[in-house]
């Protein structure tokens, strides 16, 4: 449960909906390479997903 509220914390300090980034984030989890998961961090996930 910590680790989750840390997430949506974390997403909600950098101006995300938390809902929005958890269900992008844990859809694209499965199949993210190792060496590009920083992008799912969430202060790199916005830009990241505007490409």
């Amino acid at each position: 449960a910590a680790a989750l509220m840390s997430l949506i914390q974390s997403a909600k300090l950098n101006g995300l909906d938390p809902y929005e980034y958890l269900r992008d984030v844990l859809t694209r989890l499965p199949t993210q390479k190792a060496s590009r998961i920083s992008e799912l961090l969430p202060h790199r996930w916005a830009s990241v997903r505007a490409g």
